[in-house]
Formats: C-alpha cells, sequence, structure tokens
C-alpha cells in the first residue's frame, strides 16, 4: 500500500501533521493551574464546545471502520437505538447530572462515597479503568491497523506496534498538558476532519456510481427476492439473540440502559458533561450531542449502502456480476470500507481519509487518557495520600495527572498490541468485543448508581458484591462460557443488550439487599 499512497496523500498527510503540531500548541499555551482546571475545564467550557466533545468520544475508529460496514450488511436499524439514547439523555439530566454538579464532584464515582463509603468509589473507579482499558485498547489497534496499511503498506507485528506508538505517542503530546480543555478543543477539530472525509467518500461514491438518486433509492428499498429492505429504521421482530441487537425491543431496554451508562456513569463522557458552568448547560450539552449524533451516524451507515451498490448491484453500475468481495489486506480481512480506500479511492482523497481514521483515533483516545487519569488521581491517588497524612499543593496532583494519563498511554498502547497477538490466535471478533465490552463494568455500576440514587439502602459490602455480580452475569452469557458449560443441545446466543438488562436488575438487587449503616446512624442521632 505505501506504493500506492501518492504524492498528493503524502501532501494532505503532513498537512493534517502541521495542523496538530499548530494547533497542540496554541491551545496548551495555557496550563493549568490545578485539577479542577485540568480535569473540569474550571467549569467554563461552553455547551455547543461539550456536545460536539461528547460525539466525538463516542464516535471512535470502530464507528468509522464499523458503521459502514454496518450499511453494507445489514439496513438503518443501527439508528433507532437512538430512541434509547434520547430516553438515556433525559434520565440522565433529569437524575444524574444535577446530583454531580450537587456534591461538586471531579469523577462521577465520587458520588458513591457520600451514601457507601469511600472504598466504593474506588471499587466503582477500578472497575471502569479496566473495562476502558480493553475497549479503548481495542479501539486503538483498529485504527492503528489502517494506519500500518497507509504508512507502512502492510499489517506485520513490527508495522502495527510502530503505528499504536506512533497514535499514542501523538494523542498524548496533544493532551498532556493542556487538561481536559485541550482535549475537548482537539475533539471538535478531529470531529471536523473525520466527517469531511466521510463527506468526501460519499461524494466519489455517488460519483463512481452511474445512476440517479432515486434508482439507488429504489434498489435499496428492494435489495431482492426475499430480502428486506435495507432502507429499515424500525425493526420489530423479537429477537433475542446478537443478530437483534439492533431491533426496537433492545432500542427500548438494553440501549436505554447502555447510553444510561455512558452518558451518566462513565466518565470517559461523563466528563465532559461535568466542565459545562452548570447542571443545566451540561445536560444540555448532553442532549444536543444525542441529537448530532444521528446525521454523522446516518453518514457513515449510507457509505455502506452505497458500497453495497458499488459491489454487490452489477445492474447499476453498468455490466459485471455480483459476487463475493475479497476483502483482504495481506491475507488479513479487512472491512468494506477500507477495502474500498485502499483499491478505488483517488489520491488525495484516499489520504484524508487515512487521517480520517486517526482524527476518529485520536479523538477516543485523548478522551480516554484524560478521564481514566482524572479516576486515578482523585479517586485512588488523593485519597491515599490524605491517609498519609501528606499535604500537597494543587500543582502536585496537576503533575500527578500528567503522570497518570503517561502511564494510561502507556497501558492503552500495551493493550492495543495484545489485541493484535490476541486476533492472530483467537477466532474472537475484535469488533464486536470492542462495542460490547463495557457491558461487563456497565452491569454493575448501573444497579450500584441505581440503588444510590433511587434508594437508600446499600453499603460497601453490597456495593462490591454488586459490582462483582455485574460482571460475571454477563460473563457467564459468553458463547464461549455456554460451549464449554452447557451440552450442544442447550446452547443459546443472548445479545448483549439482554445481558446487560439481565446483570444489572441482579446488581441492583444485590446492592440494595443490605443496610445503609450510615444512614441508619444518621436516623438514631436525630431520634435522640
Amino acid at each position: 500500500m505505501g506504493a500506492q499512497f501518492a504524492l498528493a496523500d503524502w501532501i494532505v498527510f503532513a498537512s493534517y501533521v502541521g495542523l496538530l503540531l499548530i494547533t497542540g500548541w496554541y491551545f496548551n499555551r495555557q496550563k493549568s493551574a490545578n485539577t479542577q482546571d485540568y480535569f473540569l475545564g474550571g467549569n467554563q467550557m461552553p455547551v455547543w464546545l461539550v456536545a460536539i466533545s461528547v460525539l466525538a468520544t463516542s464516535q471512535s475508529a470502530a464507528t468509522f471502520l464499523g458503521g459502514p460496514d454496518q450499511g453494507y450488511r445489514s439496513d438503518l436499524s443501527y439508528l433507532a437505538t437512538n430512541v434509547g439514547a434520547f430516553i438515556a439523555a433525559i434520565l440522565v439530566m433529569r437524575y444524574f447530572i444535577p446530583r454531580f454538579y450537587e456534591n461538586k464532584v471531579s469523577t462521577v464515582y465520587e458520588l458513591l462515597e457520600s451514601q457507601f463509603g469511600e472504598s466504593a468509589k474506588k471499587q466503582a473507579g477500578c472497575l471502569y479503568l479496566f473495562g476502558r482499558i480493553f475497549a479503548s485498547g481495542a479501539r486503538l489497534y483498529m485504527a492503528a491497523i489502517a494506519v500500518s496499511m497507509i504508512l507502512f503498506g502492510d499489517i506485520a507485528a513490527a508495522s502495527v506496534i510502530s503505528a499504536t506508538a506512533i497514535l499514542v505517542a501523538v494523542g498524548l503530546g496533544y493532551s498532556v498538558i493542556g487538561g481536559i480543555r485541550t482535549v475537548i478543543y482537539s475533539d471538535v477539530i478531529q470531529c471536523v476532519v473525520y466527517v469531511t472525509a466521510a463527506f468526501l467518500v460519499i461524494y466519489f461514491l455517488l460519483v463512481s456510481i452511474p445512476a440517479d438518486f432515486g434508482e439507488i433509492w429504489a434498489v435499496l428499498d428492494n435489495p431482492g427476492v426475499d430480502e428486506k429492505s435495507k432502507l429499515t429504521i424500525f425493526n420489530w421482530d423479537l429477537d433475542f439473540s446478537s443478530a437483534g441487537v439492533f431491533n426496537m425491543w433492545s432500542a427500548l431496554t438494553g440501549f436505554v440502559l447502555l447510553n444510561i451508562a455512558a452518558f451518566g456513569l462513565d466518565q470517559d463522557m461523563t466528563q465532559r458533561v461535568l466542565t459545562c458552568k452548570n447542571a443545566k448547560e451540561g445536560g444540555r450539552s448532553l442532549l444536543l450531542s444525542v441529537v448530532l449524533v444521528i446525521p454523522v451516524m446516518l453518514l457513515f451507515i449510507a457509505i455502506g449502502l452505497l458500497l453495497y451498490v458499488f459491489y454487490q448491484r452489477p445492474d447499476l453500475m453498468l455490466g459485471g456480476e455480483a459476487g463475493a468481495v475479497n476483502q483482504t489486506f495481506s491475507g488479513e480481512k479487512v472491512t468494506i470500507f477500507m477495502y474500498y480506500v485502499l483499491n478505488e479511492m483517488p489520491a488525495g482523497v484516499r489520504g484524508f481519509v487515512t487521517i480520517g481514521v486517526i482524527a476518529a483515533a485520536l479523538s477516543t483516545l485523548n478522551s480516554g487518557l484524560n478521564s481514566m487519569a482524572s479516576v486515578l488521581v482523585q479517586d485512588i491517588y488523593r485519597p491515599w495520600t490524605l491517609k498519609r497524612k501528606k499535604r500537597h499543593s494543587d500543582k502536585h496532583f496537576v503533575r500527578a495527572g500528567q503522570v497518570a494519563m503517561a502511564t494510561v498511554a502507556f497501558v492503552l498502547g500495551a493493550m492495543a498490541i495484545l489485541c493484535y497477538f490476541w486476533q492472530q490466535f483467537s477466532d474472537t471478533p475484535l469488533l464486536a468485543f470492542a462495542l460490547s465490552v463495557m457491558v461487563f463494568s456497565y452491569s454493575g455500576l448501573l444497579g450500584v448508581f441505581a440503588a444510590a440514587i433511587f434508594t437508600k439502602r446499600g453499603n460497601q459490602q453490597t456495593v462490591l458484591w454488586a459490582l462483582i455480580c455485574g460482571f460475571c452475569v454477563p460473563l457467564i452469557f459468553q458463547p464461549y462460557i455456554i460451549q464449554s458449560v452447557l451440552p450442544a443441545q442447550h446452547h443459546f446466543d443472548l445479545g448483549f443488550t439482554w445481558q446487560l438488562c439481565i446483570g444489572t436488575f441482579i446488581s441492583f438487587l444485590v446492592c440494595i439487599s443490605g443496610k445503609n449503616k450510615s444512614n441508619e446512624q444518621q436516623l438514631s442521632k436525630v431520634i435522640i
């Protein structure tokens, strides 16, 4: 592929590197004086900036590469999951964000400390870190694969490791000094880059297909005998398997919980909402981000729909026969989107699409670095130093945050490299793993936070067991567990959204099974 990366592509790539250097220098001129500034931007970030940052954080390289694949293989039903996102955003605005601002938290897990004690905060923070390392590491790996194809012309181990190192170094260097403020401004730039890249792909696909919009629409609406319309948005089929996770029943249940966890319990996205001036503005930024996600998501799925026409409908392409596309590169399978980029995109545009993949990766990477560092410092390191009765200035904790970001960057890079070797010797589909792995963390966190916000029950012991149960329930439903435990006639496939529903319910019941001792003590004092 390196030979196909023409001069125009290298010029585009160099321009993007220059943009990163200039904007990185500009946004990092103002150093953070304290942790409030470093992790929360001094609560001065505008609503529209935060909304775009939340959008960019949720749209990773997995979306950039996987969204077109969804459109190519299926239909528009993934858009319907935004119904669950809207419901979740309203619930988070009503019940979660006001509590976060009232308690003046830096991380969402600090809320648990007031009700369940310090250990609950640490346990929830550690569970988040565990899930985020796996999820973000897998996403980083997918981006590194794409970068390796372009820069080195192969996806050998050395090339993928080098591409991973480049992405980690750029992401860390861009945001380590300025903190969350720099990350948010960076997110806006990266979002503009990868959305522009998507528009370019749409344009060249439409130019390449010798048919008007009406003909394309008709083919997508009636793809063939016994085939459902690829324009279907609302799918009401009752399917509890992994093939049915995008139907409406799943959107109204599992995706509501999934988005509550993402918007209100995942420090990666919730941290952005906490940078606003108050709870009202934080809520507005969250709702605006959900609105913005819809056209962006539609854009990437539309690429897949057009790729379906391009590769599978020779009747519109004026010749040839439809058949299986050899989606491989150096003997490894790639997504249909990357196959198109590698084989069909003209010089210059190919380079721009490449930086679109990098931009999507950097946006998610920068967000993960700062959010994970905030949990390490605010929930783990700061309480530890206070227990040892050591007093430090706020600048000390800012430096600790920078060290934590460097540590997290190294760990995510190592996880991405591990994913490379994992995929070489495992049949586990990495994309599915990247999209669903946070369910292992979300189930327990949802159950514990539901107990904290809606009840006065639970204690440190039941919180720990609830988090453990929330992790174990989805684990039990994994195919490799079911196949190793149950006889063949009893094997079944349960979608990750339904795993989340069951895990959350059980985790909630476990958490409220214990009495809250602090509430009882306060009540006894009132009676006395």
